[in-house]
């Protein structure tokens, strides 16, 4: 018997009806925020992945030579497809550019919990507008995709940092860029990596004043206030340049904060200068959004990037986004008791009474399902008794009963499945009665 591959899943209706739950309360959020929908190819070409994440992420995805001979890979993520769709009509898209996908892509890695080759992200991001406004927006729609889902302030936290703090306070140090990249991808594992690992490693950057190094993150990490982080940083300015670039960036996270504590949204943000992403095209902003329980990986992460769109061959435009994925948060979602009993929706179910009412139930479903109602019938010639069994367990709203006396007189019985209340409908107004009924 065939399986579906490793880290592949199948989607049986019920599956199916949870996914489209995410999807439903994704693009309603992102469409509440006047974000606007688009899609990209499913299959890219793989340089265009080696372009933004470098030759190391070739081991990480699908990629094979297609018949015309060009190497070509299944999207990892969204965001090169979209950094290109940019560039290509950068000069006509009317700025800011919002937009949001709800997209599946392939990463050939090894499962585990939360992480498996075939995925669904939604992605919203936004280009053109490189002010805090836009970092606040993206994160406000992060928040609000969440708390619309059921999660509150105490199920999770989205930690902020600032990739450009960070390359100030290592250029205080006297690292050139170079090395500050470097760094900055090992401080983005300082979590996971064990502290003498890390220590080896940045030891070439700081010799002997390494474990003082390691000493400041330490301090710098746990800071949670804006007046600590504006100490800590002012105080270690080494230049009138630094400074002059330090008190910009201050600026633009009071900005920042106000921006989400004017929407109600301060109880979900958190200053945590441990978050760094160590992907190198990050600058400014970046962000992750944490299961505070700490049981689940990343619920979703983001940031700035104002330098893709220029780096894929367009013009220089600021850029800002995140990207959530379907299997952490329904994993979440599932423990917290918060993914709904699903069963879809059915309007009404209609009983038939044999040959004679046959046309008239036949006429009458049809006009109902073109006037926007879901109706299901028996297709087979059941008796009354397990048509009505039938029509309790579909869970509609509504049974439309169509027996011979009935339809002699042009009438149908009408029985509310939850109450089990009936009455008389006439065959001409079955439509227009359930639509009072519904209070449409």
């Amino acid at each position: 018997m065939f399986k579906a591959l490793p880290g592949f899943r199948d989607f049986y209706p019920d599956d199916c009806a949870l996914r489209n739950h995410l999807f439903r309360i994704w693009r309603n959020t992102a469409l509440g925020f006047n974000f606007r929908e688009y899609d990209g190819p499913i299959l890219e070409s793989l340089d265009l992945f080696k372009e933004k994440s470098g030759e190391e992420i070739v081991g990480q995805l699908f990629a094979f030579e297609d018949q015309g001979g060009r190497e070509v890979a299944l999207r990892p993520e969204m965001t090169p497809s979209l950094a290109r769709m940019i560039a290509a009509r950068a000069n006509a898209l009317k700025r800011p550019i919002k937009w949001f996908c709800i997209e599946e892509n392939f990463r050939y890695e090894r499962q585990q919990r939360g992480r498996l080759r075939s995925f669904y992200q939604f992605n919203a991001d936004i280009f053109g507008e490189s002010g805090p406004g836009a970092d606040a927006e993206v994160i406000a729609l992060l928040i609000q995709s969440l708390t619309v889902m059921g999660l509150q302030a105490n199920d999770f936290v989205v930690r902020i940092s600032d990739r450009d703090l960070w390359m100030l306070y290592l250029k205080s140090l006297g690292l050139e860029q170079e090395s500050i990249s470097e760094v900055l991808g090992l401080i983005d594992k300082i979590e996971r990596m064990p502290r003498e690992a890390l220590q080896k490693k940045l030891y070439k950057y700081f010799n002997e004043a390494t474990e003082d190094f390691l000493a400041k993150v330490d301090v710098l990490i746990q800071i949670r206030s804006f007046a600590d982080l504006k100490l800590f940083f002012e105080s270690h300015a080494t230049s009138d340049t630094i400074v002059a670039q330090v008190a910009q960036r201050l600026e633009a996270w009071n900005d920042l904060l106000d921006r989400l504590a004017g929407m109600g949204f301060q109880d979900f943000v958190q200053i945590d200068l441990g978050i760094v992403r160590g992907l190198a095209y990050y600058t400014g902003f970046v962000f992750e959004a944490f299961d505070i329980q700490g049981e689940h990986r990343a619920i979703a992460g983001g940031g700035r990037y104002d330098h893709l769109v220029a780096k894929l061959g367009g013009p220089e435009m600021p850029a800002v986004g995140f990207a959530m994925g379907d299997v952490v948060i329904r994993d979440l979602l599932h423990q917290k008791s918060l993914l709904p009993s699903y069963i879809q929706a059915l309007d009404v179910f209609v009983v038939i009474g044999g040959d004679l009412a046959l046309p008239a139930a036949l006429r009458s479903i049809q006009l109902l399902r073109q006037a926007g109602f879901s109706v299901d019938y028996s297709v087979r010639a059941f008796g009354f008794g397990k048509q009505f069994k039938a029509a309790n367990e579909s869970g509609a709203r509504w049974a439309v009963i169509f027996g011979g006396d009935e339809v002699s007189r042009q009438v149908a019985k009408l029985k509310d499945l939850g109450s089990g209340e009936e009455s008389e409908i006439s065959l001409d107004k079955i439509a227009v009665t359930l639509r009072e009924l519904d209070g449409q």
